[in-house]
């Protein structure tokens, strides 16, 4: 009876983390050529696409560290859900520019508490379990993504622009109640909050600093590209709003696939830092080839190509940012380089938004190309100083 419990737990926990990301990615394809259709030019566009990242900055740390004070998780989680529900709604019963930066805001903060839906899950499972838990809970996240981002383009043209917003705002309704059903132990679970002393520490480390790097430039690539300006690109070219749901399918599952190859295959067959590099260097090469594709068919095979790409750089970067951290140390450097890297997904939609608005929407494919490029050279300059150094040890070691 006590494992059926458990599993029903962790069953519920599952569905809402799913109605979680479904509700804010059902209509992210969709979104910039929305606010294009309302007259809303590319500088605003970007701010609308920075604010969800910038949200995620501002407030992930403050409700990772608040929530370890009170010790309780699921009313974060209750809290998190009904602001993603919200965020749908407002979208859906409003058609101001100004109301859709304030919801896109709302689904940023809401996604802040993302940190606090992961302790709670990993709270079901033995230490040995974790791993399998967190992998679990990493495949729902990827399929939310998929299944809502892969409707989008289908629902728009069947219902409408609104459409998807409401589809959101009534399953995110759901979500909610379902959450009231999640279970925390009523000990609560005991975590010691972030001290500013260990965060500064951590913050120092040389690693967790370039990898954090790292990661703002990758998901500045993935949130002005597919997550920001190539839905908008797509009706740029003359395909219609159905034709986004195809092109974010042939992204996404090779996206999702790639997350399985690069820890069993790459890393051991190149190595971490070379690895990283040919996938840094992929995706600079597809996505700089974007602008220069004007057919279906060409399109979804350069998408699927770096989708992949882009599958293999976040699992690599999210081991190597916590691998030299001590044990003790690990889940502040965690919320470390959880809160660094959203400044990518603010920065990028953003600084994209005010050069499309000068040079046409192809420049925040090239913007995003030349980030790709640069995270190259610094891993080439990055790993040459780290062999000069083994280098060195090795021949000072006789």
């Amino acid at each position: 009876m006590k494992t059926l419990h458990a599993n029903r737990n962790k069953y519920i926990f599952l569905i809402v983390s799913f109605i979680f990301w479904f509700c804010p990615f059902i209509y992210v394809p969709i979104l910039s050529p929305y606010m294009e259709s309302m007259g809303g030019k590319y500088t605003y566009i970007g701010v609308v696409l920075s604010s969800y990242g910038l949200m995620q900055f501002l407030s992930r740390l403050p409700i990772g560290i608040f929530s370890d004070l009170m010790k309780l998780r699921k009313p974060f989680i209750i809290f998190g859900m009904s602001v993603s529900a919200f965020s749908c709604l407002a979208f859906a019963l409003t058609d101001s520019l100004g109301w859709i930066l304030l919801s896109r805001s709302l689904a940023g903060l809401a996604a802040a508490t993302w940190v606090v839906f992961t302790v709670l899950y990993s709270s079901y499972f033995t230490d040995r379990e974790i791993h399998r838990a967190m992998g679990s809970i990493s495949f729902v996240v990827v399929l939310a993504q998929l299944v809502g981002m892969s409707v989008s383009g289908y629902i728009v043209n069947e219902w409408g622009w609104h459409a998807p917003f409401w589809i959101g705002g009534i399953i995110g309704i759901i979500g909610i109640a379902l959450s009231l059903f999640i279970f925390e132990p009523k000990e609560g679970i005991q975590r010691e909050p972030v001290k500013l002393k260990e965060l500064t520490s951590v913050m120092k480390e040389p690693l967790l600093l370039k990898i954090s790097l790292l990661s703002i430039l990758a998901h500045s690539i993935i949130f002005t590209t597919m997550f920001g300006f190539m839905p908008a690109y797509v009706l740029e070219i003359g395909l219609e709003a159905g034709d986004i749901s195809l092109i974010v399918f042939s992204f996404m599952i090779p996206h999702a696939i790639a997350t399985l190859f690069a820890g069993k295959v790459f890393v051991p067959m190149f190595g971490q830092w070379k690895s990283l590099k040919l996938a840094f260097g992929l995706t600079a090469f597809f996505t700089l080839l974007t602008p220069f594709i004007h057919t279906k068919g060409w399109l979804c095979v350069v998408q699927g190509f770096n989708g992949f790409a882009l599958g293999l750089l976040f699992p690599l970067l999210l081991g190597m940012a916590i691998e030299s951290i001590p044990h003790e140390k690990r889940a502040t450097a965690m919320g470390a380089y959880q809160a660094l890297y959203a400044i990518g997904m603010f920065a990028g939609p953003f600084l994209a938004g005010i050069l499309n608005s000068h040079a046409g929407i192809a420049a925040s494919f090239y913007f995003s190309g030349i980030l790709g490029i640069a995270a190259v050279s610094l891993i080439t300059v990055w790993n040459r100083s780290v062999s000069k150094t083994a280098y060195k040890v090795k021949v000072e070691s006789g």
